[in-house]
């Protein structure tokens, strides 16, 4: 929806001004974003008051006086849900946030004492927080910009393994013996893409993250459009067909090949296409949430579908240093955040380990972040805290360990394992003694939400537009 000319000529003098920032927040499904941006919103909000922001500089110094919510700037997308998440979290018992299913964004106005006095500085300033969070789902569609529906299905055949396949059985039986010359039956491609989107649901529901098409997992508006109906084709990996590009790319418009084709790229050009132009060329700073600890959980697949996920995801975003211009006209990512969610799902001595573990799964694009110039920081939280860390007497030692209650109500007391400081070995599957269960939010009297490191995060993201 367009702004009104009035809106959008005080948001250019904002951002001219540096006195404007859109943040984006966002991560695979399951990382937790709905969490950190209820925190988030909720720190800021009692920054003066009970939140512990120590490393915060602004809050710690006592300047930062709080935040107000403001209407959005764009009336066409919905508001970020953060009452009815608070009210989940403080429910009896308490209850996680639903988890995001459509774009939301939230402006903050933060009100703060500058660190340094003159005459030309105010006594109190102020900053305009933009807040974008959007379904994990969907952001698996941003790589598909780097393929045609050839090199797709080749890859998509390429990276399933076992555990995957299995997923997808009665799909792969049926496709896999389709010709792709022979003409498309419509009737027959919206049963196999019915049946496709079914086993991504079961891949997500099983652990998995490198889930495409995103929009077959949280379809929308899109719900039953052709745009929708359609699946790569794993038989292009060889077949008893001829499936060299050259032989494929010849066949007739009413093929099966060139009608599966001729979706995948309206797809990309209707739908992911405008995505990433309205939203994500917008943004100036972005955390990247990772699930790290639960792909760890999973097993080797799930979390080698998880790296290749995130290399994928890294790529699709524009960074880069930003200028006047730039900042008015053609926003860059100029800071980044990559934080492995659930931190108090391990004891604090393993917390070192977890970034370790983070910063070795994103090796290659933080190399490439670093040699462009970008700042970028790589970081373990718990946005919202679930256990507590205790030491218990164990063969006359004390060891650590956590107490919380699970998502079915049973108050434990555990020692997940130890997290490996670099991509697990063979050997740690084998021996892995690594698990947790899923642990309900705790509840809490007071008006700050409990988290680690959220304070760490907001510096980094933030801090240095509140000196």
């Amino acid at each position: 929806m367009r702004q009104p000319l009035s809106r959008e000529l005080s948001n250019l003098l904002e951002r001219g001004r540096d006195r404007q920032l859109r943040l984006a927040v966002t991560g695979l499904s399951q990382a937790g974003k709905t969490a950190f941006l209820t925190s988030l919103v909720n720190q800021l909000r009692h920054a003066g008051v009970e939140a512990r922001l120590d490393l915060l500089p602004a809050a710690r110094e006592g300047r930062l006086l709080g935040a107000q919510r403001l209407n959005q700037p764009d009336l066409g997308v919905p508001r970020f849900p953060y009452d009815p998440g608070m009210a989940a979290l403080r429910d009896t018992p308490p209850r996680w946030p639903e988890p995001t299913r459509g774009i939301s964004e939230l402006r903050l106005q933060l009100r703060y004492r500058p660190a340094r006095s003159g005459w030309l500085t105010p006594e109190i300033a102020h900053l305009t927080l933009d807040l974008f969070d959007y379904p994990g789902e969907w952001l698996l569609d941003l790589p598909l910009l780097q393929h045609d529906f050839y090199s797709w299905s080749k890859a998509q055949a390429m990276y399933a393994g076992e555990q995957r396949r299995g997923l997808f059985s009665e799909w792969l039986a049926a496709v896999e013996q389709l010709d792709p010359a022979s003409e498309a039956d419509e009737a027959q491609l919206a049963t196999l893409a019915e049946e496709y989107a079914q086993g991504l649901r079961r891949a997500k529901q099983a652990g998995f993250s490198d889930l495409q098409p995103g929009r077959f997992l949280l379809p929308g508006e899109l719900e039953g459009a052709p745009v929708l109906q359609f699946f790569p084709l794993p038989q292009l990996n060889g077949s008893q067909h001829d499936t060299s590009r050259e032989a494929l790319e010849a066949l007739p418009a009413n093929s099966l090949y060139a009608t599966l084709a001729a979706r995948f790229r309206y797809y990309q050009q209707q739908v992911v296409k405008p995505f990433y132009r309205d939203h994500f060329r917008r943004f100036d700073r972005q955390i990247v949430l990772v699930d790290v600890l639960g792909a760890l959980n999973a097993g080797p697949e799930r979390f080698e579908d998880l790296s290749r996920a995130l290399r994928q995801l890294m790529h699709s975003f524009d960074y880069g240093k930003r200028s006047l211009l730039t900042r008015l006209f053609a926003p860059k990512i100029d800071r980044l955040a990559i934080a492995a969610t659930k931190a108090d799902h391990v004891t604090p001595d393993q917390h070192g380990h977890v970034v370790q573990l983070l910063e070795a799964l994103l090796a290659e694009p933080l190399k490439d972040l670093r040699f462009a110039n970008v700042p970028v920081k790589a970081l373990s939280l718990a946005s919202i805290r679930a256990t507590e860390a205790r030491e218990v007497a164990h063969e006359g030692k004390r060891s650590p360990a956590l107490r919380g209650t699970t998502l079915e109500g049973e108050e434990v007391l555990v020692y997940p394992g130890d997290v490996p400081p670099r991509l697990p070995t063979a050997d740690f599957w084998q021996q892995q003694g690594f698990d947790f269960p899923g642990f309900r939010p705790m509840q809490t009297t007071s008006e700050a939400l409990d988290h680690i490191r959220m304070d760490a995060a907001i510096d980094w993201l933030i801090g240095d537009k509140l000196t």
